[in-house]
């Protein structure tokens, strides 16, 4: 049984702030430390419920923050950037299951650093979401399930909003959006090993995530220089209060890619 991780880093256990996220910030070791913390604990429970092959995408920022010298030895790793479908890199139809580890509410919630890739907001169909609800997307017009997701109270919501028959795990309990009440590190393993248990005994039982084609993308930048990047790309629709570009999509690569083409466009302007 193949199963394929999605490993972000702002809902890790103990995770709370920038100082966590990025190379050269004062807790960025510590960071990566927690993180292999909690991707290990799955591992190691998804191999005890009987997965055969584990893939793990390291999702956050550059993708260079899990170590192979660090990481269970049963597991291969995709690391580094760039990458065709960034944060899913690597998923095809064959896998049984998809985990999102680490996970975070999107932006605008009270969740431990919430946000949606580089955007102010998304909407899928009509539907608000954030990175679990794309990547989700994305796994079900590949015919994946979304078997586990792993973060804060506030991720382990919006998931059950958008996935409720995903098993969450939940590792800390938002107390605002760079504070939160975390799980010991003994308390987060055995929240972490139980979930993932839990997960590979219902896959079987679990349905892709289902979405209506062509499938309507809105993306809402943070300013509308970006928009105006953004609207560059060949099928964008620019609407008329300037930070939105629209956009649709038949199948999986061009309904992420757009995305990933649009977000680098965007993040070659300045603010002033």
């Amino acid at each position: 049984m193949k199963i394929y991780i999605s490993a972000d880093m702002e809902g890790i256990t103990g995770v709370t702030n920038p100082d966590f996220l990025l190379p050269g910030e004062p807790n960025y070791e510590y960071g990566r430390r927690l993180m292999e913390h909690d991707v290990n604990a799955v591992i190691e429970a998804a191999l005890e419920g009987g997965a055969t092959e584990i893939i793990v995408a390291d999702s956050h920022s550059s993708g260079n923050n899990l170590r192979l010298d660090h990481l269970h030895p049963a597991a291969t790793l995709i690391s580094g950037i760039p990458r065709d479908n960034y944060m899913m890199s690597g998923l095809t139809s064959d896998f049984a299951a998809v985990f999102f580890v680490g996970y975070h509410a999107r932006h605008g919630m009270p969740g431990v650093l919430s946000h949606a890739y580089w955007f102010k907001n998304i909407t899928v169909n009509g539907v608000e979401v954030g990175e679990i609800g794309f990547n989700a997307i994305y796994a079900g017009l590949l015919g994946v399930p979304v078997a586990l997701v792993t973060g804060d109270d506030q991720a382990s919501e919006e998931t059950k909003r958008i996935i409720p028959d995903a098993v969450t795990g939940i590792v800390k309990h938002s107390l605002s959006r760079t504070s939160a009440i975390c799980l010991s590190l003994q308390q987060s393993r055995k929240e972490l090993t139980a979930r993932t248990k839990e997960a590979m005994g219902k896959i079987d039982q679990l349905a892709p995530f289902q979405v209506k084609l062509p499938v309507e993308v809105n993306i809402e930048f943070m300013h509308s220089g970006q928009a105006e990047m953004a609207s560059c790309v060949p099928g964008a629709r620019r609407l008329p209060n300037g930070t939105i570009i629209a956009y649709e999509a038949e199948d999986a690569i061009t309904y992420y890619r757009t995305m990933e083409i649009m977000a680098s466009l965007a993040n070659t302007t300045r603010f002033f």
